[in-house]
């Protein structure tokens, strides 16, 4: 039994939706993640639709699973390009988050927009995975390979549609015509199949319309599921599969990479961050109590700024001090509450109202 698994072929799924892709995904991150390690699968990568709100939950069962998780996104850009875009490294990640920040700043709550223009450079630190369609428009796979250069790559989603066969032939023809290697995906939106129904009715909610009336909308089947590796080798040619793999090990960016990082420029040039945080605070507090400044409220401020300075929490407190003086400057109703309210460092910087002498 070890010797027929280890025969099966090594897989990646690169395309997977989780229910942080509104009204699309039928699944929980945690959930692909545990499906996808109980399969074998070499990595999974988490690609919500302009999006990496999951990428936390899926971390963490990734962590458990011991599976390597691949943080990307699904775009799909104004004229109607379609591309996965996954991060190889921590500058990737972030350029990534850039993006998706940049295309939902420029929508209503809810959508986001992209133009071909937001892709600078082809994201550097990303490899691109283009979703062709049924209809591959080779002017846009142009347009792709020259932007990513060997950074991208044709997605072949087989999902027995009954026309896999020569949908497969007509984009090895393009992937050759290219030179864009091609590499499998599974569109993935659900771990299991049994999910269809709920995917079925969250289609229904986001187009707003009874079931009866989408049948022609609806997926044909249950295929975007989490697949065996035995059913993937029947329906993916060999190198297609083992493609997968060669792009999960080029992306190898953790969350655990990530550390709070704050604004440099709350500090102004020349000047330390604790030597900073101190004038204001002490500003603060005369202008809180003019006459005189309890010896109790000094060693209190001294007490909070020591362990401050201990943590090297000074950029926090800066950039809470910012963004309160920005709001109160306009009239923006804003006021500190939790650990802060009886902080006499927070008191005399403003951000809470709450005397603590």
């Amino acid at each position: 039994m070890t010797r027929a698994r280890d025969s099966l072929p090594e897989y990646a799924e690169l395309h997977a939706l989780s229910n942080f892709s509104f009204l699309r995904g039928a699944s929980h991150p945690a959930e692909l993640v545990t499906q996808a390690a109980a399969l074998g699968y070499r990595a999974l990568a988490l690609t919500d639709e302009c999006s990496v709100a999951g990428l936390v939950r899926a971390h963490v069962a990734a962590k458990e699973a011991g599976l390597p998780l691949i943080a990307g996104s699904e775009m799909q850009l104004t004229d109607g390009t379609r591309l996965v875009l996954l991060a190889c490294d921590r500058r990737g990640y972030g350029n990534l988050c850039a993006l998706i920040t940049r295309g939902r700043r420029a929508a209503e709550k809810g959508s986001y927009q992209l133009q071909r223009d937001d892709l600078h450079n082809g994201v550097p630190g990303c490899l691109g995975l283009w979703l062709p369609g049924v209809e591959p428009d080779r002017v846009t796979g142009a347009w792709l390979r020259e932007l990513f250069g060997e950074r991208i790559r044709l997605a072949a989603e087989l999902l027995l549609n009954g026309q896999d066969r020569a949908y497969l032939e007509k984009l090895q023809r393009i992937g050759a015509e290219l030179d864009m290697p091609l590499v499998a995906s599974g569109d993935v939106h659900m771990h299991v199949p049994e999910r269809r129904r709920l995917q079925d009715t969250l289609t229904a909610i986001r187009l707003r319309r009874p079931l009866a009336d989408i049948r022609g909308e609806l997926f044909p089947n249950a295929e975007r599921h989490l697949r065996s590796r035995v059913r993937l080798a029947r329906i993916y040619p060999p190198e297609l599969l083992r493609e997968t793999c060669v792009i999960a090990e080029q992306c190898h960016f953790s969350l655990d990479e990530l550390r709070y990082e704050y604004p440099e420029e709350v500090v102004p040039a020349g000047q330390r961050a604790d030597a900073y945080l101190y004038a204001l605070v002490y500003e603060g507090a005369r202008r809180r109590w003019p006459e005189v400044i309890k010896d109790s409220v000094k060693a209190q401020i001294e007490k909070e700024l020591a362990l401050i300075g201990e943590l090297h929490y000074e950029h926090y407190f800066l950039t809470v001090y910012d963004i309160v003086r920005f709001a109160r400057e306009r009239g923006i109703l804003c006021q500190g509450r939790g650990s802060a309210a009886n902080s006499a460092v927070c008191f005399c910087l403003g951000i809470t109202e709450l005397d603590p002498a």
